[in-house]
């Protein structure tokens, strides 16, 4: 039965029946806590010469990981710089506590940063000036760049943490900084697929300053990357909503909200998006520049 009670024409509840459960968020997030002792240790999570699969069920309460500075935080580190894997990138999901963050994130000035939001509202600062950020909301940082973090919001707050070195190359300086909202964006189908593949870009592809673009990609109910990507760029991908089977290398994976993927270099790549509703994930990748070269037993790259 429909009537005019109804919130977007959705079926009236059935008495006696359980209430329908509530949409899936478009931020999917770890599911923190611990499992029940009865629980069962077999899952999918996998950690391989080629990629790694770190599935939301186990991003617990015991895994976290805190920043000497911050208050209110704690974190998930899903990728860090590996020797003979992905060496370019780490990437943390955030929770804050009401009132939590921090004024100086990284003392480190040749890092570049990006956040992702999540869950919440944030305030950003960036050499003075507040941003507030909204689920959905991105912040580029330049390499030097003063910034902080605050919660501005009663309950949790969550967002995405991208770290990267910027790589120098002629002729170029370091990019300015980037305040937008995934929303604000209209997706930019792939050729010849009719929008059931697209992607949301927060940095113009031809700017040439970028050494790491972050973008979020969409797949509609059946979409598909058709052919085995294998290409140079090391990848985080980040499951946001939606479900799908995804090739890594020579396994096929379901993987769902909140389950994180980790591919090195020329790892081969593609995926089916399983419906019913849109398959979206959060992307890493390095861009725009030299592949390092190493000599010796344990030399320095050129």
């Amino acid at each position: 039965m429909i009537d005019d009670t109804t919130p977007g024409g959705n079926p009236a509840p059935i008495p006696g029946e359980a209430a329908a459960a509530p949409p899936p968020s478009r931020y999917a997030g770890p599911v923190a806590g611990l499992p029940p002792q009865t629980g069962l240790t077999t899952d999918t999570a996998v950690l391989t010469d080629a990629y790694a699969v770190i599935p939301r069920s186990v991003m617990r309460d015991i895994v976290t990981s805190y920043l000497p500075g911050w208050t209110g935080m704690r974190m998930w580190v899903l990728a860090r710089p590996l020797t003979g894997f992905a060496e370019t990138f780490s990437q943390y999901v955030v929770e804050l506590s009401e009132g939590g963050g921090c004024n100086a994130p990284d003392d480190d000035p040749r890092v570049q940063h990006a956040l992702f939001v999540t869950g919440g509202e944030m305030d950003v600062t960036l050499a003075g000036a507040r941003h507030r950020l909204t689920p959905g909301g991105f912040a580029y940082i330049p390499p030097g760049v003063p910034w902080g973090v605050r919660n501005a919001t009663p309950g949790n707050a969550g967002f995405h943490w991208f770290r990267k070195l910027w790589q120098p190359a002629a002729g170029l300086t370091p990019p300015d900084p980037v305040i937008a909202n995934e929303n604000d964006i209209p997706p930019s189908p792939m050729p010849e697929t009719e929008g059931s593949w697209a992607t949301t870009r927060f940095v113009p592809l031809d700017d040439l300053r970028h050494d790491m673009h972050i973008t979020v990609v969409t797949f509609a109910p059946g979409g598909s990357i058709p052919f085995a990507e294998t290409h140079v760029m090391e990848h985080g991908l980040f499951v946001l909503e939606g479900k799908a089977v995804y090739r890594l290398n020579r396994d096929w994976v379901e993987v769902g909200p909140g389950d994180f993927m980790w591919l090195r270099a020329f790892c081969p790549q593609a995926c089916y998006a399983g419906g019913p509703g849109r398959f979206r994930y959060l992307l890493y990748k390095d861009v725009n520049r030299h592949a390092p070269l190493w000599f010796g037993a344990g030399g320095a790259g050129r």
